[in-house]
């Protein structure tokens, strides 16, 4: 399934680094597409966007609803 996240605290490269990174731990096959203008991450993935949203926050970042 496809879920799009707006994730305002990523401000750089490390930023999408690390919720990427932090994605993978939830659901190691997924697909992450990260545009830093917009903020907006594109996930396919298996995970539920619940599970994606609390791995982000672990990582130090915050989704927006």
């Amino acid at each position: 399934m496809t879920i799009k996240l707006t994730v305002s605290s990523m401000v750089c490269d490390a930023c999408a680094n690390s919720v990427t990174k932090a994605i993978h731990t939830v659901d190691s096959d997924a697909t992450v597409n990260i545009d830093l203008n917009t903020k907006v991450v594109t996930v396919e993935a298996t995970a539920s966007e619940s599970a994606l949203r609390a791995a982000i926050a672990k990582a130090g970042h915050t989704t927006e609803s």
